[in-house]
């Protein structure tokens, strides 16, 4: 099967290209905005494997792909900050530049990546799948607009049921090849295990659900296979975990150090979310999806690679 990957620079769109490099039924084209700057490892990847990597002028050229894969958007909250309003019009650009791929190559399978982000400010309690997405309209604030580019795109998809588009939504996501220079939750416990510092933390609990490669690989890999159809899933792991149940783990496991102090001065580009995570169980229904890691389990083990590989 030949896949073009967008947004081939993003994290986990590393971390998929490694995967898809290991299946004999993947043959990868990779696109970003400037090639030269492409991560070393995933280069590297791309020379051993063959995998073509172009920049997005070249799309239109660039051969027939029986699906692609759009990772285009913002995985960095603090960049999410940065990039403002702006988020729509990138959003909406590459989502375009796939929309148009399908309407002259009908068979073409499209997954987007989508995020839980799309239910807007609806995380009092856990994702179902009778949720409906809520955004403040009276009072929209920059810190909706991630959400709602996303949920845009998701109406434009469905607004197509012809063609075969399955919204990924995304909720949390972590892996041995996290930035620890990234704004996130993990980002900040790796890096104080790399440089031995006390970590403050927020009084607050919060749950999440975090997906790791392995699993995500497994969703991305059965809607590759399955029939065409036009739909969304959520993202989930064999089960969420708590903010202090995991500092407890692993502090228990790698000596992390912690403290709670008062609230911290942390990005929070999409507004605060205490129970982001979905039991939305439709990618089971659609696809036959069934999450090997907890959320737990996937953390601690791809925390004991980023160490290892550290080391």
């Amino acid at each position: 099967m030949k896949v073009a990957i967008l947004g081939a620079s993003s994290h986990i769109a590393k971390d998929l290209i490694a995967s898809l490099a290991q299946s004999t039924a993947y043959k990868c084209t990779l696109f970003v905005r400037t090639p030269a700057t492409l991560d070393a490892g995933v280069q590297t990847i791309a020379e051993c494997e063959g995998f073509p990597v172009l920049d997005y002028a070249a799309f239109d050229d660039s051969g027939e792909f029986d699906a692609i894969i759009n990772f285009v958007g913002v995985g960095d909250p603090a960049r999410a900050v940065q990039m403002g309003q702006a988020i729509f019009s990138v959003t909406e650009q590459y989502d375009n530049l796939a929309l148009a791929y399908l309407r002259s190559h009908p068979a073409c399978k499209y997954i987007y990546l989508s995020s839980g982000a799309a239910y807007g400010t609806n995380f009092s309690a856990p994702i179902t799948g009778d949720s409906v997405a809520v955004f403040p309209i009276n009072a929209l604030q920059p810190q909706h607009w991630y959400g709602a580019a996303k949920f845009q795109a998701e109406c434009r998809h469905r607004a197509l049921p012809e063609a075969a588009i399955t919204d990924v939504r995304v909720f949390s996501y972590f892996s041995h090849r996290q930035s620890c220079e990234a704004r996130f939750f993990l980002s900040d416990i790796l890096r104080s295990l790399h440089t031995g510092t006390v970590l403050e933390v927020a009084p607050d609990d919060m749950l999440r659900d975090y997906l790791t490669p392995a699993d995500f690989m497994q969703l991305i890999d059965r809607v590759l296979q399955a029939p065409p159809g036009n739909d969304a899933v959520d993202c989930y792991s064999l089960a969420p975990v708590g903010k202090f149940e995991l500092l407890a783990a692993v502090s228990d496991e790698f000596g992390l150090k912690f403290t709670v102090a008062g609230e911290q001065a942390r990005v929070n580009a999409t507004g605060p979310k205490a129970h982001y995570y979905s039991h939305n169980r439709r990618a089971e229904q659609l696809f036959g999806y069934v999450p090997g890691d907890s959320s737990l389990s996937g953390v601690l083990r791809e925390i004991r690679q980023a160490l290892h590989a550290r080391n």
